[in-house]
Order: structure tokens, then C-alpha cells, then sequence
């Protein structure tokens, strides 16, 4: 897999499937490296539901992706209560909104989260992808509201590479829908699952489930 050069590692052809509006800074960065990148988006985000999201009487809100987050800002109307986030990306991407997140889960799961807020009878929202598992729902009695729906891509060819990089469930469950048995590097566990469960082997989870966590990942697959 790959080829070597003088420090040892292997020069890699990583197939990178993040949406299109988000592979640019995981590929630049990965090419940093020294890796050939192939940009292969598996997924769209196409936002959903009301525009507006009337947050009044709830007490907190759980968002579990970045675009979750952007999109909950984007649309939330009245006083934002505390919002609890899944990993640090998620956390970020409400950094970059202005909202500092009052809990993020040490663990990137909706069972890390739910751990870390269990024994609260807090009114919560959950705000997420339609197709998201409903575990907040009934660990937390948390109301849902859909803010995107995910679509797969099927790209005309197959990308070759030596490595695939996931960085979400729904794309670990688009790539195995196209047959391929390639190495993949997950961003955290639920990926991970997702893409076992889909027949990938995985060979490196990221330890931050965020861009720099992945980037990481893939070095150490290099080695």
C-alpha cells in the first residue's frame, strides 16, 4: 500500500468523501503531508424543516454534527438556552457561531453525551439529520426536530486509492453501498461502527473526533 520514501513513511492515495463545501480543508491538509488526495464527496447536506425554530421553554439543546450546529443558529429564534455538543468539531463549529457549547461529551457518541447528562430532567431539544439514531430521544425524553437530510452520491467510477478517509456515519454507509474493500480511517466511534457494520476495516480512529484528529489519523496510518 502506497509507496515509501526516505523517512519511512508511505506516500498514500487517500480518498477523501466529506460533502463538497467541506473537503477542501481536510484535502490541503492531508496533500501537506506529502499524499495524493482524491476528492470524492459521498454525501450532500440539504437542509430541511422550518426556517425558523421557536426554542422558547426548553432548557437546553443537544446538536451532534457541525452542520447541526450551524443550521440550529442559523434558525433559532428567542433566548438559546445551553447547548450540549457531540466531539470537538461540533463544538467548533458553534464557536465559530458565537454560542461557547456549556458541555461538550468527552465521548463523540449520543451514549457519551446521554452519560454525561444523565439523572437531569432538563426540557431538551434535540436538533440534528432526520435520519439521526434517536437514542437523546428516548434515554433523555428529548423532543426532535429534523434540520437536514443526508444523500448519498454514487460516483460514475469507483475511486481507486490506497486509503478512505470517513468522517461520518452516512458516509461510511454510502462507500460500503459501493462494494469497495479499502482500508478506511474513521473520525470516531460512531463512524467507526457504521463502517464495520458496512464491511470496511478500519485501521485508525481518530483520537480528537475533529479535523486535526483525522489529519493525525491518517499519519499514523502512513507509518
Amino acid at each position: 500500500m502506497g509507496v515509501g520514501d526516505e523517512s519511512g513513511l508511505k506516500r498514500l492515495k487517500v480518498i477523501v468523501t466529506r460533502t463538497r463545501e467541506q473537503v477542501e480543508p481536510l484535502a490541503s491538509r492531508i496533500e501537506a503531508l506529502g499524499h495524493e488526495v482524491v476528492r470524492c464527496p459521498l454525501i450532500e447536506l440539504e437542509p430541511i424543516g422550518l426556517e425558523e425554530i421557536d426554542i422558547a421553554g426548553y432548557d437546553r439543546v443537544a446538536v451532534t454534527s457541525p452542520f447541526a450546529a450551524r443550521e440550529l443558529l442559523r434558525r433559532a429564534r428567542g433566548e438559546l438556552p445551553p447547548v450540549a455538543a457531540i466531539g470537538p468539531g461540533t463544538a467548533a463549529a458553534l464557536r465559530e457561531g458565537g454560542v461557547e457549547p456549556a458541555l461538550v461529551s468527552l465521548v463523540s457518541t449520543q451514549e457519551g453525551l446521554v452519560a454525561e447528562l444523565a439523572g437531569s430532567e432538563e426540557r431538551t431539544l434535540f436538533a440534528g439529520a432526520e435520519s439521526a439514531r434517536r437514542h437523546l430521544v428516548d434515554a433523555l425524553g428529548a423532543e426532535f426536530v429534523p434540520l437536514y437530510r443526508t444523500h448519498r452520491l454514487r460516483p460514475e467510477t469507483p475511486p481507486a486509492g490506497d486509503l478512505v478517509v470517513l468522517a461520518s456515519a452516512s458516509a461510511a454507509e454510502a462507500l460500503g453501498a459501493l462494494g469497495l474493500e479499502l482500508p478506511t480511517v474513521s473520525i470516531g466511534p460512531e463512524t467507526t461502527r457504521a463502517a464495520r457494520a458496512a464491511g470496511m476495516r478500519v485501521v485508525e480512529e481518530a483520537e480528537t473526533h475533529d479535523l486535526d484528529g483525522l489529519v493525525a489519523a491518517v499519519a499514523r496510518a502512513a507509518v
